[in-house]
């Protein structure tokens, strides 16, 4: 009988698998891609507010969001009734690498199919 951990361990071993196809077809890192899914509502989010979506450390998130403004597929701006305040949104790029992701859909591990 498998343990919790065991079962764990293959459905971790199976996003790596997809993630480096993920990385291979699209150019993006998975946490990039989810990062271009959580903006896709169209609303505006702050750093920290995406660090809770993405379940990911704020030094993290900078990281990731860094990565998608220098690739064109993010946009930062500046609150104007509060300057220290930035918010992050989608830019046409991004919405167009958004929509070749889905349009081009790879192939889902079988143990995460279960999940899906």
């Amino acid at each position: 009988m498998e343990t919790t951990l065991c079962k764990i361990r293959e459905i971790y071993r199976s996003i790596v698998e997809y993630e480096a196809v993920f990385r291979r077809v699209h150019g993006l890192k998975l946490n990039e891609g989810m990062l271009l899914c959580t903006l896709s509502d169209g609303v505006r989010k702050t750093s920290g507010e995406l660090s809770d979506l993405l379940g990911v450390t704020p030094s993290n998130m900078s990281k990731i969001i860094s990565s998608a403004e220098k690739k064109g597929f993010v946009e930062r701006h500046i609150d104007k009734g509060d300057k220290r305040q930035m918010f992050f949104l989608l830019t046409e790029r991004g919405k167009g690498k958004l929509r070749s992701i889905k349009e081009n859909p790879i192939a889902v591990p079988h143990l995460l199919q279960s999940i899906l």
